[in-house]
């Protein structure tokens, strides 16, 4: 068969393979679970037993999101849907809103640019032209066919920038016999200007199925006009015209037709309530088709490029399972606050790769068998380079010095914790002074993976009684790619801060948010001119009443809407038995990062 060539498909004379490290999902949070199914959980797994289905968002790069996927779910998903980049830097880019502080006031907007990461897919994805797109683009659809059943299907929705391209693609994986539909997907009512072409109004939608079988419903959709038809009947298998006692032909208007592969399906319209402001957000109507079309109820569905969500509320509103995974950490949020805006979700799941992720890539980038403090050290060096520190030793916990402070970089399987802080804050005033490298101030920056939950309030304020001076700094996630190291995109963040007030009464809670600091470096100028009251920064916040040091059980949430831009800043709950109970807050900002709090409490 004629095959399409780039340069990077062959290494010795053999088609690059995708990367292929399996790595275990970590949960980082449970969304609408109850405490009974949570107890139930708990119980089957206590027991040995596989707990209840849980559908999946998935925060994380396909690039190992997909070989991860394959040991659980190789030859098990019915139904795949994406919606690839098109080659557009815009598809990594999203507006985010500013809410109104006061009522007179208007919200705000600015367009939030790629971060550090998502800069990266997209160098990864067109670094090196149509070369790079097409490899990458081979590599993840060879993946999510061995994640398909044997009849199962795959829809890949592209536009004119490159969707010929992946057509012989799609051929090579998956057999040019196995090739379904072209789908054109007609937006009738987008606005096209005047050019030097035809304007542009429609996507292409290739559909693939794994093998010779294939589930699909026909679908039947209203016309727009009713149709007079004549009416025909079988006799002895031939269709003729039916006519009445008068012996003149009988019609009937025909208000429905059979869809075929023209779908005149609107964009979603800024005026109504399914519009996000999201620039690749697609119809929840376009998703239905294809789910209806093509799967049954509790089928599951993988979207690995969920964007603004479409997919997994679509699956969700149909009855079947899903797994959605994006890159981009604001996506994976919209797509939760999307979810929960449906009164009947079933409950699902937050994860990522965390610290096996990390474990491996340092495993593999300083590698040291023989000495596992040789690999520890060439560890702590790469990122106090990254971080323009001088390495010292000589020290237990301080690896470095940067501008008179005093450096520690934490381990890359463990958060910084309370104990780590004041065996730091004894240190940096051993060492103040003491030789020519050593800070002649009391101060050190932490750099760390994840910091424990409490650690924010209660650590600055052991660091202040000891009079050092405490930054805590999140090692981004990026320093594990070595193209963003080598172009030096690598920005080390401070740590938001989120204080809270409880109030206890018996068995009464009464939670309330009083403060939120988001570091304003990390906020562009115009958003900073345009907060004037921190719950402005707070797009989401939500809380683990009974959190027991696992997972993250969301049991209530607020948020802001379109439609509604306030948020609450209160929250109740009532135990029903006395005890001790952690309290766990998580809100998230609206940038997408996260911040959490942990609460002690006794309930009478």
């Amino acid at each position: 068969m004629t095959e399409l060539i780039w340069e990077g498909k062959y290494l010795d004379a053999k088609k690059s393979a995708p990367v292929r490290i399996a790595l275990p999902f970590q949960a980082v949070e449970t969304v609408n679970e109850s405490a009974q199914e949570r107890q139930r959980t708990l119980d089957l797994l206590t027991a040995g037993q596989d707990p209840e289905w849980r559908n999946r968002l998935i925060w994380g790069d396909k690039k190992y999101v997909l070989p991860s996927l394959l040991p659980e779910f190789g030859g098990r998903v019915d139904l795949i849907y994406i919606d690839p980049p098109f080659d557009t830097g815009a598809d990594f880019s999203y507006p985010v809103v500013i809410p109104e502080h006061e009522a007179e006031e208007e919200t705000g907007l600015f367009v939030k640019e790629p971060s550090i990461l998502e800069q990266k897919a997209y160098r990864d994805t067109w670094g090196r032209g149509l070369d790079s797109y097409l490899q990458w683009f081979f590599e993840t659809v060879v993946l999510l066919r061995e994640l398909l059943v044997e009849d199962g299907s795959i829809f890949v929705h592209l536009d004119w920038h490159a969707g010929h391209y992946a057509k012989l693609i799609l051929d090579e994986v998956f057999g040019i016999e196995n090739f379904r539909n072209q789908i054109a997907w007609y937006y009738y009512n987008r606005f096209a200007a005047d050019g030097q072409n035809f304007g542009r109004k429609y996507d292409m939608i290739f559909w693939y199925s794994k093998g010779s079988k294939v589930h699909y419903r026909p679908i039947d959709e209203a016309r727009d006009e009713p149709q007079r038809r004549l009416l025909r009947k079988k006799v002895e298998g031939v269709a003729v015209n039916v006519k009445d006692e008068d012996n003149k032909l009988v019609y009937y208007d025909q208000t429905t037709r059979r869809v075929d592969d023209v779908w005149r399906i609107p964009l979603v319209p800024p005026a109504s309530g399914e519009f996000l402001s999201y620039p690749t957000q697609k119809p929840q109507a376009l998703l239905e088709r294809v789910i209806t079309a093509c799967s049954n109820e509790n089928d599951l569905v993988l979207d690995c490029f969920v964007g603004s969500g479409t997919a997994a509320v679509a699956a969700e509103l149909s009855n079947r399972r899903w797994i959605a995974c994006d890159l981009s950490r604001f996506a994976v949020h919209t797509t939760r606050k999307r979810l929960l805006g449906i009164p009947t979700v079933r409950p699902f799941m937050v994860q990522n790769l965390g610290k096996y992720e990390r474990q491996a890539w340092q495993a593999a980038e300083f590698a040291a068998p023989d000495d596992i403090r040789q690999r520890e050290s060439r560890y702590r060096e790469f990122l106090l380079d990254l971080y323009h520190a001088t390495p010292i030793s000589g020290h237990a916990w301080l690896h470095g010095v940067k501008r008179g402070r005093m450096v520690h970089v934490g381990p890359v399987d463990a958060p910084i914790t309370l104990a780590d802080v004041k065996a730091l804050a004894a240190e940096v005033w051993r060492s103040v002074g003491q030789g020519e490298k050593a800070p002649k101030t009391a101060a050190v920056d932490v750099l760390g993976w994840e910091f424990a939950f409490e650690l924010h309030e209660l650590a600055r304020q052991i660091a202040a009684e000891a009079k050092v001076e405490v930054s805590f700094k999140k090692i981004p996630r990026e320093v594990l790619d070595k193209r963003a190291v080598e172009q030096g995109d690598i920005r080390f963040f401070e740590l938001a801060a989120l204080t809270m007030d409880m109030k206890v009464r018996k068995r009464d809670a009464v939670l309330t948010i009083k403060d939120f600091v988001l570091p304003s470096e990390d906020l562009p100028e115009e958003v900073r001119r345009a907060i004037r009251h921190w719950s402005q920064c707070i797009d989401y916040w939500a809380v683990d009443w009974d959190y027991k040091v696992d997972t993250f059980h969301n049991q209530w949430q607020t948020y802001r809407t379109r439609k509604n831009q306030t948020l609450g800043t209160t929250a109740e709950h009532t135990y029903e038995k006395a005890g001790h109970y952690t309290i766990l807050v998580k809100a998230i900002d609206i940038l997408g990062n996260d911040t959490t709090k942990a609460i002690d409490i006794e309930v009478s």
